[in-house]
């Protein structure tokens, strides 16, 4: 099955096609980060605009390097949410648009199950390697959850963020020591060079919870920002180190509780954090049970991971969703 898969959530345009769930043909991601990054964060209606001007050009460039046309599509999944109301609106009809003169089955895909679904494009199988349940951690600017993937399409989100969730929580760790946006590949960055045992940064739990926080831990380097007062290259370094060593611990911390809890076979790391180097190391290093975590590029946001998620979506049922709408804050 030859998916057309769309992704524009947030900042990224995006489309690819994808063989039988797993088999990339192309995946093209034209990003915006250079443009949002003069202001710090992301611009909504910016945002829109962007994808309006980049998507078609974007859609054609997979199929070019696909080597197909729209006439051998089998399907088409585009991200309906969560996200930007405003960028998930051109993605969605886009798509429609697409599918609607040539009768061509189309599906809306939770970004969520994206992520989840990365772990399963190019060779790897994680329902094959570990079997079911799987625990995942998906950790983006937008979310921190932890779900249980019981099999493929059943989902139970077991605990979530309570404030900001980890991408966001690098991306106003990173404003506060001066770093340039988006903020985890600039605390990585600067992390490289300090030590993060000069500063004793909190690790935030909630009782009786799983949930996470993370909007004490940037509070708490606010404060070590306001007591040095003049903030020197080295303190910055150290600062992002202990901010990023923080943040890394609380997530394996909960990930790994919970995979203990639930007697899972196997962790899924997924989302845009999960691109994080630290992340990536410390939890291969401490977790007892086997994991994957997809490659970086599929990590943060990117169309491919779209269709993976569309075909075991769609694999037994071509549906028409003529009447689908877009859902900023669509949860599993």
């Amino acid at each position: 099955m030859l998916i057309m898969s769309i992704e524009t959530s947030c900042d990224e345009t995006a489309a690819a096609i994808i063989e039988n769930g797993q088999i990339i043909r192309s995946n093209v991601v034209a990003s915006q980060a250079e443009m949002h990054s003069k202001f710090g964060g992301i611009i909504p209606e910016m945002a829109a605009r962007e994808h309006m001007l980049n998507l078609i050009p974007v859609i054609d460039q997979a199929l070019k390097i696909s080597g197909i046309t729209i006439d051998d599509i089998d399907a088409i999944g585009v991200t309906n949410g969560p996200g930007l109301a405003g960028s998930l609106l051109v993605g969605v009809n886009t798509a429609k648009g697409i599918a609607f003169p040539k009768n061509i089955p189309i599906q809306g895909i939770n970004h969520l199950e994206g992520h989840i679904y990365a772990s399963w494009l190019e060779e790897n199988n994680p329902d094959d390697e570990f079997g079911f349940p799987l625990l995942c951690l998906i950790a983006s600017g937008g979310h921190s959850d932890l779900v249980l993937m019981n099999n493929h399409q059943e989902f139970n989100l077991i605990a979530r963020t309570r404030d900001d969730a980890a991408g966001e929580a690098f991306d106003k760790g990173a404003r506060i020591l001066g770093l340039p946006y988006p903020g985890g590949p600039s605390i990585q960055k600067s992390a490289s060079n300090g030590c993060s045992g000069n500063f004793n940064l909190p690790r935030p739990k909630i009782n009786n919870s799983l949930d996470f926080s993370f909007s004490g831990l940037k509070t708490a380097l606010l404060r070590e920002v306001q007591t040095l007062k003049n903030l020197n290259d080295q303190n910055k370094s150290d600062l992002a180190s202990s901010f990023q060593e923080a943040i890394t611990d609380t997530l394996i911390r909960n990930t790994l509780q919970a995979a203990e809890i639930h007697n899972v076979k196997g962790i899924l790391i997924v989302g845009g954090v999960a691109a994080n180097q630290r992340l990536r190391e410390e939890i291969k290093k401490r977790s007892p049970i086997p994991l994957m975590i997809p490659k970086v590029e599929f990590c943060t946001d990117n169309a491919a991971m779209i269709g993976a998620a569309a075909f075991y979506r769609m694999k037994n049922n071509l549906t028409f969703e003529w009447n689908m709408d877009v859902i900023p804050n669509l949860s599993f």
